[in-house]
C-alpha cells in the first residue's frame, strides 16, 4: 500500500512541476488568479443559485445548486479536509511557489473543485446546455488550483467526484421535495 502512495505522490507533484515550468508566467498568471478568486467561498455559485431562485423555470436548479454546495462545504471542508490534514503542495515542496493565499492549511480535497462541480453538475442536471457551460468554468476554477500550486491534482479529483455525486443527490433530493411540496399544495387546494 505505502508503494501505492508513493506512486501517487510522485504523480501528483511531477504534474504540479510540469504546470510550474510549463505554463506559469506570463499573460495566464493573472486569468489563472482571477478564475482562482471566482471560487472561492463558493461565491460565483452562490450568486448564480440565488439568481436561478428568482426564475420559475431555474428555481429547481437554485435549490439542488445550494443544497450541494452546503453539503459540500460540511462534507468537504468541515469533516475531510480536518480528518485528513493534507499540507498543501507548496508547503511541502520548497521548489513549488503559491500564485496566491489559499486561505486555510489543509489541501484535501480541493474546496474549490469541490463547490464549483457540485454547483455545476447541479446545474446541467436541470439545464444541459448551461450546465455544460458551468462545468467548463467549473474545470478551469479546478485546474487555476493546480495551476497556483495550491492543490495536488489527487486534491482536485477528489473533490470533482464528491461535487458531482454531491450535485446528484441535491437534485434527486429537490425534485422529490418540491414535487411532495406540489402535490401537498394541489390536495390542500381541492379542499
Amino acid at each position: 500500500m505505502e508503494i501505492l502512495l508513493d506512486i501517487i505522490r510522485s504523480v501528483d507533484y511531477n504534474i504540479l512541476l510540469l504546470i510550474a515550468d510549463k505554463l506559469r508566467g506570463g499573460v495566464l498568471d493573472p486569468v489563472m488568479t482571477v478564475l482562482s478568486l471566482m471560487g472561492n467561498g463558493g461565491a460565483v455559485w452562490i450568486e448564480t443559485a440565488v439568481l436561478l431562485l428568482f426564475f420559475r423555470k431555474t428555481r429547481r436548479a437554485g435549490v439542488a445548486m445550494l443544497l450541494a454546495l452546503a453539503a459540500g462545504y460540511v462534507i468537504g471542508n468541515l469533516c475531510i479536509k480536518e480528518l485528513v490534514m493534507r499540507p498543501r503542495p507548496f508547503v511541502t515542496h520548497s521548489d513549488l511557489t503559491a500564485l496566491l493565499d489559499p486561505g486555510d492549511p489543509w489541501s484535501f480535497p480541493s474546496g474549490h473543485a469541490l463547490s464549483s462541480f457540485a454547483a455545476a453538475t447541479a446545474l446541467w442536471c436541470f439545464h444541459k446546455k448551461t450546465g455544460v457551460l458551468a462545468l467548463v468554468l467549473a474545470a478551469l476554477i479546478a485546474f487555476s488550483r493546480l495551476y497556483a500550486s495550491v492543490h495536488y491534482p489527487t486534491d482536485v479529483l477528489a473533490g470533482m467526484l464528491i461535487g458531482i455525486a454531491l450535485a446528484h443527490a441535491a437534485a434527486f433530493l429537490t425534485d422529490r421535495i418540491i414535487d411532495t411540496f406540489h402535490s401537498i399544495r394541489l390536495r390542500k387546494g381541492d379542499k
